[in-house]
């Protein structure tokens, strides 16, 4: 074997490259903090290195953000509180693959007040949007914006206004708890065919018919199932599989486990996220599944924890595996990179988000030294980056 044959095998034997990704967080602007809007690292999963980027986008409030599957656009939330009859908005913003830069498309109306969470429908032709709202007075009329919103993405990347709209209403299954609607989750099922929505004020979760073709949406028959009184379901992820739906309750800190059946819900177990000795005040932020389906994470904002649990495949179960502290307050993100092979833990209250190395066999987390500094960090995204 010639030389130059030599080195074309042991070239073709090498493992390939792993990509890099654009890690892009957003923030609450709001005072006391100190952040300016969406903030952008470089990420090498196998160099385990993060590159600082700056300032991505200066923009107000964008607590959470999400992107078009092929990383071309980026969409952020607008949560604003400047005057309670304001509606708020949504901002959409191109990537640049190269170098992570985003460049500002335009805004529309996210549909309600102080929106929570967007996430770009498969296929990418929809934002949906989740109000958390709040009840103001108008002409002394007491009037509530939270809501479910679905905004088209134009070929450009820039956003339509609402073709759908959906306000919950009725009484709160705990109204000692809470005070009326206040819409905070978003999931798609397996086949894109329906869309599930945590009401965390009404103690519900809806379901939604999608037609990601046009789109469109229509409320499911029945158009929700509730959950415990009390329970506030905040976010909601799916198995891989489109089995099982899981979904944590800010206002008990538990997860609920549903069975999934179409578009119908049935919920099989429920879990508390607290050791047993806890006795403060906590509410859960954040649920997280790996890709495999195995493990399952839930953040606590109180007891500053991530919560392990081991998943059962066949009945779709959780049986608590772990508890590690998140390193910092209030963790209000946890997101698991596209290799997974690390979680990101944005603890909002101490402005920091936190680098874990994550056990795909055991779902062990272990910190990796590196911390992220930025104030009152909301949300975090990955996008894989050009060479």
């Amino acid at each position: 074997m010639n030389r130059l044959s030599l080195l074309l095998l042991l070239a073709l034997a090498a493992p390939a490259s792993a990509a890099d990704y654009f890690v892009y967080a957003g923030s609450y602007t709001d005072a006391p903090s100190s952040a300016k809007g969406i903030y952008a690292w470089r990420f090498s999963p196998d160099k385990d290195t993060l590159t600082p980027l700056g300032l991505a986008a200066l923009t107000v409030n964008p607590a959470y953000v999400s992107a078009t599957p092929d990383g071309r656009f980026l969409y952020a939330v607008n949560w604003q509180t400047e005057t309670a009859a304001k509606g708020d908005t949504v901002s959409a913003f191109s990537i640049d693959a190269k170098t992570g830069k985003l460049t500002f498309l335009g805004k529309a109306s996210s549909g309600g007040g102080l929106p929570n969470e967007v996430l770009v429908a498969p296929g990418g032709k929809a934002a949906l949007v989740v109000d958390y709202g709040f009840t103001f007075k108008d002409n002394n009329v007491a009037q509530n914006n939270s809501g479910f919103a679905a905004l088209p993405i134009l070929a450009d990347g820039k956003l339509g206004e609402p073709f759908y709209r959906d306000h919950h209403s009725g009484p709160a299954l705990s109204p000692k708890q809470m005070n009326g609607a206040h819409t905070h989750g978003i999931a798609f099922s397996k086949d894109n065919r329906f869309v599930f929505v945590a009401e965390l004020g009404l103690d519900r979760v809806y379901t939604y018919r999608f037609d990601p073709a046009k789109p469109s949406l229509t409320p499911f028959d029945p158009p929700y199932i509730d959950t415990s009184a009390g329970a506030g379901p905040r976010r909601l992820v799916l198995s891989p599989n489109g089995n099982f739906l899981y979904v944590n309750h800010e206002t008990d800190s538990k997860v609920s486990v549903f069975a999934v059946d179409g578009g119908h819900l049935k919920e099989i177990q429920q879990i508390s996220t607290l050791p047993p000795d806890f006795n403060g005040r906590n509410t859960t932020a954040e649920i997280a599944i790996d890709r495999d389906g195995r493990f399952v994470y839930v953040s606590n904002r109180g007891d500053d924890s991530i919560m392990v649990y081991a998943v059962d495949s066949a009945r779709g179960t959780l049986t608590f595996r772990e508890r590690i502290a998140s390193l910092g307050k209030s963790p209000r993100n946890i997101t698991i990179d596209p290799t997974g092979q690390y979680l990101f833990a944005a603890n909002q209250a101490s402005d920091n988000v936190v680098v874990f190395r994550r056990d795909a066999a055991t779902g062990h987390l272990t910190p990796t030294g590196q911390q992220l500094a930025m104030g009152q960090p909301g949300s975090i995204l990955f996008v894989k980056a050009t060479p």
